[in-house]
């Protein structure tokens, strides 16, 4: 079978008001994708978050909930209901589109009830550094779905899921937080001193019942939806085993190819190429270098365009490289994009 460098075109951005409708206009505009060279579809997270309606996708709630069930104030997601969002992906299918699945699993959000628990403060520059005793804090650990009820599972979040959480209620101070008799995982970004926690209520990826959970959910997400593939979310924040056991259960229980891109923001080339090795080859990752590359040869009359492909994952390891120009979080006024401009 021939193999074909496809064309993956990222249907969302961070900003866009699609009144719960893309899921729809996907449909419409699947034969056009098609006709106009388009290969697959990067689709953005499908799952109930903390913002309801207004959720882009990565402040996770229900990962079940595909909007199906009342919850965070509504049914549909900001894309729409879970019955569009299928028939979106059926409809890419029947015009030669495969369909990506944004899977963010680093961590969860909007929890329903609040639990008392001990917890060591810790430095937001270096998160291996404890700065205080430990304390007492109340924090948006427990996660019940009651409109959901147990529905597809029966699986309830509580703190012992969790390596941390960045609110207190009882001090209402806004500081990372490490719960008792827990460590940040291993195999992570060694930014700030360990990167596994990055927002919300950090998923502990050593806890056994996590790792099952997350699995049961994997297989009941491709058998529903018919995915083709995943775009695994912040990488570099999640234990590189946990992702090479999960998407190997995966594919084995789905019997499915699954082609799969992970997010590793990093310019560095050499921890794309360890994340990789770590992986055994079987997670892409987007080419970030070269993104910062394509950036600079726009904004530089005088760039040396024979350089463009130096130190980046397409000239070094073309089979395990997406190319992008530029995505969700590189657009004005997100995070990353504050950041580089020295704006936060």
């Amino acid at each position: 079978m021939k193999k074909i460098n496809g064309i993956m075109m990222q249907y969302f951005e961070w900003y866009m008001d699609c009144k719960q409708n893309l899921w729809k206009d996907i449909i419409e505009q699947a034969e056009l994708l098609a006709k106009m060279g388009i290969t697959a579809l990067w689709l953005p997270p499908a799952y109930k978050g903390i913002g309801g309606k207004d959720e882009v996708g990565y402040g996770v709630y229900d990962v079940y909930d595909l909007g199906e069930f009342e919850q965070k104030g509504t049914i549909k997601t900001k894309y729409g209901s879970k019955e569009e969002y299928l028939n979106c992906i059926m409809a890419l299918k029947q015009n030669g589109i495969t369909s990506y699945a944004d899977i963010v699993l680093n961590h969860k959000m909007g929890a329903d009830m609040l639990q008392t628990i001990p917890a060591t403060k810790v430095d937001w520059g270096n998160h291996n550094a404890e700065i205080s005793n430990q304390e007492i804090v109340r924090v948006a650990t427990k996660f019940t779905f009651p409109g959901r009820k147990n529905k597809y599972s029966n699986f309830e979040w509580n703190w012992t899921h969790f390596d941390g959480i960045d609110y207190d209620e009882n001090s209402k101070q806004n500081a990372i937080f490490k719960f008792k008799d827990k460590d940040w995982d291993e195999s992570v970004d060694e930014e700030f001193g360990n990167y596994d926690y990055l927002m919300g209520a950090d998923i502990d990826f050593k806890n056994q019942e996590v790792v099952e959970e997350c699995k049961k959910w994997g297989k009941w997400y491709v058998d529903t939806t018919k995915v083709d593939g995943f775009r695994l979310d912040a990488v570099k924040h999640i234990n590189s085993a946990f992702y090479l056991n999960w998407i190997q259960t995966i594919r084995e229980q789905t019997q499915k190819e699954l082609f799969t891109v992970g997010e590793y923001w990093s310019t560095d080339i050499g921890k794309l190429h360890k994340y990789i090795q770590e992986t055994q080859g079987q997670i892409s990752l987007f080419d970030v270098p070269l993104h910062y590359h394509l950036e600079n040869a726009s904004k530089d009359e005088n760039y040396d365009m024979s350089k463009i492909l130096e130190g980046t994952l397409v000239k070094e390891n073309p089979a395990k490289a997406v190319t992008f120009v530029d995505n969700h979080d590189t657009q004005p006024r997100t995070s990353i994009t504050k950041f580089c401009n020295g704006l936060v």
